[in-house]
């Protein structure tokens, strides 16, 4: 698979562009290879917008200078409606440098009921978002995206943009049961976004974003971890904007591939002071990877926080105990597990670092300052 990886970033440069046109994608464009200059920030926030549950008795903390609020009860005043959980994740990003600020909406679940209720009860301006950014092309990150769009596009910015990992995202994706039945699994169709006036941006190498954040590009593997069997990838063209040309002629015969999530990208700030702050919205391709591949490339060594999906819920035990090990070693303040970490991580991270483990939910807030 790493042989087929490396042609597809061969055989893309060529054939991408011209495939884009071809398939009438105006409204796409790759991001810059040139070498970034990683931005610093004085404060960033995240808002857990959707999760997978919400314990309104979870208390506030301030861990190694970082701070949870807790969500409390999040109901509406008449207490007719409450903040929706299911299986996705988004986050509400607010950063500060000096009075410059700037919001952006990573992810967006997996419906677009639960995020847009959590916006109102939340009181999350869409109006104030400068950029959107989704992590990988599965159903639980992407599903609530062109619903959110219908409902809050006249009031965002005319030229906002959608930054998304590679070409990946856009193919059509399925699971597999014990009986080895394949089911659906879901596909972003690029057509609608683009029908919403929305820029897609290819980040497949590292991307700054809105001068405040910046992502990692595709993340390399160099570490022990493996990629979990998960989705399956179906390359074959089709009319929902899957392929410009660059997929190995075996993927291209419309057989279904496992998903090697060559088109996931983490999200990182980096705070005055404290160091990285590395957001995997569900690291399949492992999050000690892509904390190396943010410090690699932004020269910052110092992790001031591990944040999002590590897709451990589904570990082995052994394995579980060997990566939390890893993570431990790459000392960092805070660990802070959501959506598909499992609680098997929660209690193997406590258990190995008891003073580093943030535990939070839907509505939770987190605070990062210089």
């Amino acid at each position: 698979m790493t042989a087929d990886i490396r042609r597809r970033d061969f055989l893309k440069t060529s054939a991408a562009f011209a495939g884009m046109a071809a398939a009438g994608f105006s409204c796409v464009e790759v991001a810059n290879a040139a070498p970034i200059q990683v931005p610093t920030v004085d404060r960033l926030s995240i808002r857990v917008l959707v999760d997978q549950q919400h314990d309104q008795f979870l208390r506030g903390s301030t861990v190694n200078g970082v701070v949870h609020e807790g969500p409390g009860p999040a109901r509406s005043a008449d207490a007719r409606n409450v903040l929706h959980n299911e299986w996705g994740l988004s986050l509400f990003l607010e950063s500060q440098r000096e009075q410059d600020k700037r919001n952006i909406l990573l992810d967006f679940g997996y419906t677009s009921p639960a995020i847009i209720n959590n916006i109102g009860l939340l009181k999350v301006d869409p109006a104030s978002l400068n950029a959107l950014i989704v992590s990988h092309g599965h159903i639980d990150h992407y599903g609530g995206l062109i619903g959110f769009l219908e409902q809050y596009r006249s009031v965002l910015p005319p030229e906002i943009k959608l930054y998304a990992g590679g070409e990946d995202n856009f193919c059509h994706r399925v699971s597999r049961a014990s009986t080895g039945q394949f089911g659906e699994g879901g596909i972003l169709d690029r057509k609608q976004i683009a029908a919403q006036k929305v820029q897609t941006v290819l980040c497949e190498t590292p991307t700054v974003i809105e001068g405040h954040a910046f992502t990692t590009g595709k993340i390399k593997r160099n570490s022990v971890e493996r990629v979990l069997p998960n989705t399956f990838v179906d390359y074959k063209p089709d009319s929902a904007g899957c392929d410009y040309g660059h997929y190995t002629a075996a993927e291209l015969q419309g057989n279904f591939a496992p998903d090697e999530h060559v088109h996931e990208h983490a999200t990182c700030f980096n705070i005055r002071g404290k160091g990285l702050v590395v957001i995997s919205s569900c690291g399949h391709v492992g999050i000690v990877n892509s904390v190396r591949q943010a410090q690699e490339i932004s020269g910052v060594q110092k992790i001031h926080a591990v944040v999002g999906g590590f897709h451990l819920g589904p570990a082995p035990a052994d394995y579980l105990k060997q990566i939390v090990g890893e993570i431990k070693k790459l000392e960092p303040d805070v660990v802070i597990p959501m959506h598909c970490s499992g609680l098997n991580f929660l209690l193997e991270a406590r258990a190995q670092m008891p003073d580093n483990v943030i535990n939070v939910s839907t509505g939770s807030l987190l605070t990062f300052s210089a």
